[in-house]
């Protein structure tokens, strides 16, 4: 006895095609990701690699005060999110949240540079131009200096933080 099979066998490298729900679930995610993007600031937008296309929108978007239109708007930007690689914005995004892993690393990282520039000063200022030749040498110079004196003065340590706040703003 034979069986004939008019159904082909699934073979597990095959993908089976996503439901309607699972699509709209996805694109709902990719929109609320285009929003998070609208609402960050311009600092932490500039950090976010993305095409000028969605820039582009992301921008329009920012500028909208009509409620309609910034819903449109942020429809749009979700279907451009389809269409690009949207995992590295995805994971620049999750950078910015103070519950992340990478988050807390940088957030660590700028402390020990900051400790190290107070402790060492210009030796640890010419490792960290190195390693950051944005930031402003004269500036930094004045801001280690400053904190250097607060240490020896055992007074608050206001310049500290201030030097912290220039190393991430720039970072």
């Amino acid at each position: 006895m034979t069986i004939d099979n008019d159904f082909p066998e699934f073979s597990p490298e095959e993908e089976e095609p996503k439901s309607k729900s699972a699509v709209k679930r996805e694109m709902t995610a990719l929109q609320k990701l285009g929003e998070e993007l609208v609402n960050l600031s311009p600092a932490k937008l500039a950090k976010i690699p993305m095409p000028e296309q969605l820039a582009e929108a992301v921008m329009l978007a920012r500028r909208l005060k009509n409620r309609e239109g910034k819903r449109r708007q942020l429809q749009y930007i979700g279907k451009i999110m389809r269409v690009i690689d949207s995992e590295a914005i995805q994971q620049a995004l999750e950078s910015f949240h103070h519950d992340s892993l990478a988050f807390r690393q940088h957030f660590h990282r700028l402390e020990n540079w900051r400790d190290r520039l107070i402790s060492e000063g210009d030796r640890a200022m010419e490792d960290l131009l190195v390693d950051m030749p944005e930031l402003d040498r004269q500036h930094l110079r004045q801001l280690i200096r400053q904190a250097q004196k607060e240490v020896s003065q055992n007074k608050p340590p206001a310049a500290a933080r201030k030097l912290f706040q220039y190393l991430r703003e720039n970072s």
